[in-house]
């Protein structure tokens, strides 16, 4: 199975940039990435309904060989982990828990600002991963839904961004928060607009600690791909308009090999 893909799924296309940290860390690997863009966004929908779409989104992943799977949305890993992780043979990882750890690490004061999708927030899906390693941390969520929008507009360095940002982050410099947890995928490329706001605290973007964390698992697993070059596929099962650009600022290179897809179950 060395030679099998990692595969990666998202509602969407913003777990790119889970993909292109797994590839900056494990470039031999092959990659599988399926965004569910059909029916995204996952953050406005029943738990009952992401975790069919979740299950759905790693059968297919399944049946495309992966070898082990990565949940790159933020909304799936909230309410859908666990039960994908008893429905498959491979092991199966999230953007959350790995997330958390960096932020332990890093954090002096035990103050952590979390911000992210609505439904992310008030699943309380980070409070339980805090006491699952035993974490004694003051935890402070904010639901930050306009940032989706802005960054798929492109709109990085806009100063409606910058307005919409301080008024989002602007009470947790009354927290006096020392680290700050990015949970979605989108985040990261606003990681200037949060700096200038908040100055120099520590910022956690979990895709590289997520690309950290497949790499120790492969190696536990003697899973590793010993050939140079990884290839990478992509399937997404609708094509917007504007999918192509959007997914290149996300994965920082050209998207070559994509394909639109049905899912069993849609």
């Amino acid at each position: 199975m060395n030679n099998n893909p990692i595969g990666i799924f998202d509602s969407g296309i913003g777990g790119l940039t889970v993909v292109k940290e797994i590839r900056r860390i494990l470039p031999n690997e092959n990659i599988v990435y399926l965004g569910d863009t059909a029916r995204l966004p996952y953050g406005t929908k029943s738990v009952d309904a992401i975790i069919q779409f979740s299950l759905e989104n790693a059968e297919f992943l399944i049946s495309r060989g992966a070898k082990l799977i990565v949940i790159a949305c933020y909304s799936s890993t909230s309410v859908a982990l666990e039960i994908v992780q008893k429905n498959l043979a491979v092991p199966v990882i999230g953007v959350i828990q790995p997330g958390v750890e960096k932020a332990v690490e890093l954090t002096k004061n035990r103050k952590i600002g979390v911000i992210g999708t609505s439904l992310t927030i008030y699943s309380g899906a980070y409070e339980k991963a805090f006491r699952k390693i035993g974490e004694r941390c003051e935890v402070l969520g904010k639901a930050c839904p306009l940032f989706v929008s802005l960054v798929e507009e492109g709109w990085l360095d806009h100063p409606a961004t910058e307005r919409i940002a301080q008024t989002y982050l602007g009470p947790f410099k009354e927290d006096n928060i020392d680290t700050i947890l990015l949970g979605c995928t989108h985040f990261p490329l606003l990681m200037q607009v949060f700096q200038k706001i908040m100055g120099k605290i520590n910022y956690v973007d979990a895709a590289r600690e997520v690309g950290t964390m497949v790499a120790e698992e492969l190696r536990k697993l003697d899973l590793e791909r010993g050939e140079q070059g990884g290839d990478l596929a992509i399937y997404l099962t609708d094509l917007s308009m504007n999918f192509k650009e959007i997914g290149e600022r996300f994965l920082g290179e050209p998207m070559r090999n994509f394909s639109r897809i049905t899912l069993k179950g849609k």
